[in-house]
Formats: C-alpha cells, structure tokens, sequence
C-alpha cells in the first residue's frame, strides 16, 4: 500500500519501498519501483523474492485517490495485489494527519478470496509518526476486527542519508495465536532505501497460511521512484 500523502515511515509499515521524497508539480502523478523482498508488516508478500511495484495517484487539495500493485507469492494460486484507496491529508499546526480508506484486491485468488480492507489514520511531528489501521471487511468471513499500530521514528544522519526504525504490532480477532510485532530499521537516500526486518510471529501457524521464515531476520533492497504525469 503506497498513497501518495503518506510519510516515509509510514509506507515503511507498508512496504520496503520507499518513494522519491521531491514534492510533485502535477496533480497527477506515478510511481514504479523494485525491490529485493516486498514485506508488509513484517511479512514478506513474495517468499522472500523480488517484487516489481508501481502505481498512480491523484491529488487535489489535501485529497487523494489512487492505485498500486504488486507481484505476490502467498495467494493461492500466486498472482498480484491491487490496492485501491482514498483519503485526506492535511496539517493541524505542528502536526500532519493522513484519514483514507483502502481495499487489498488479489484478482487471481481462489473463489473464496483474500480480499480485505481497511480505514487507517496516520499522525506526523517532526521526525516522529505514528498510525492506526482497523480492518472493516474480509472476503475470508470470521471476525473482522483486526488491528494494526505503529510508530516509527526517521532522523537525518548525512547530507541525504535518512535513518528510520519502525515498531508495529497486528491484532487479529482481539486476540488470536497470530498476533505478532515486528520492527524495521532502514537508511535511505534519495530513490534507494536498505532494510533489516523482525518479526516474533509464530512459525507454525504463519507457515499454513502461505508465509515461510517469518522470524528470522531479512535485508532489504529497493529502489523507487515517483514522477509527474
């Protein structure tokens, strides 16, 4: 998941792919990007492959719509991620606040779907943010309760190098075997970010559903980049 007003760290808990932080002179605007292993709050999306993402935007006062995808592994059988999302971004003295919907679409799964969505709002000050994510519908049934929080933290260390860490923690059900935290420790610069991602999510349980070597440390490559239309 990538809109557009969103900041870095926040896209961070979305993905490793970080975009070009130049402010955009079109309302209209695109994004592509590759990357060594798409993780996703801190599980990887590609059994820790490559992944080539990309996606457009629209933006017009503090409002938002747009659209990105993704190559992804854990579907059955192994296609794509779509993503579809709409919000608004704005100011409110000191502080930046981010409010949206947004719908995860995996076009080639089986009938009964992965499909779900989510309204989420984000908060910025400074170099700190942080964020919430509430699940409101899921094409699997069963509850739809789930949670995800983080904060995260991104600190200039050089003429254009940027330091980040990044804690989120994923409720599911109000309390299932699955929840887990996860932290992300990253340096990016320019189009070009590295990460290094932990998480302590159950093995056994994350394994059945499609996802391997959920608990072991993994490095992160990516490169994106966003441009006017």
């Amino acid at each position: 998941m990538k809109p557009k007003t969103l900041i870095a760290s926040s896209i961070l808990a979305a993905s490793a792919v970080v975009g070009s932080t130049a402010l955009a002179e079109s309302a209209f605007t695109g994004n592509i990007g590759v990357t060594s292993n798409y993780i996703w709050r801190g599980l990887s999306q590609t059994d820790n492959q490559a992944a080539i993402q990309g996606g457009l935007d629209y933006e017009n006062s503090g409002f938002y719509v747009g659209t990105w995808l993704s190559n992804v592994t854990w579907t059955t059988p192994e296609g794509y991620e779509a993503d579809v999302y709409a919000g608004y971004g704005f100011d409110l003295g000191p502080t930046s606040w981010d409010v949206g919907y947004i719908a995860y679409m995996y076009p080639l799964s089986t009938p009964d779907g992965e499909d779900f969505s989510e309204v989420y709002v984000n908060f910025g000050w400074e170099w700190l943010s942080a964020g919430i994510a509430y699940n409101v519908d899921s094409d699997a049934g069963g509850d739809d309760s789930h949670k995800y929080y983080y904060v995260a933290g991104e600190w200039e260390v050089g003429k254009g190098l940027a330091l980040g860490a990044l804690i989120g923690s994923y409720d599911f059900d109000g309390g299932s075997e699955g929840d887990y935290d996860h932290g992300q420790l990253y340096l990016s610069k320019d189009d070009f970010t590295f990460a290094l991602d932990k998480t302590n999510a159950e093995e056994s349980i994350w394994t059945a559903l499609g996802f391997d070597a959920v608990d072991e440390l993994r490095a992160t490559v990516s490169w994106s980049k966003s441009f006017d239309l």
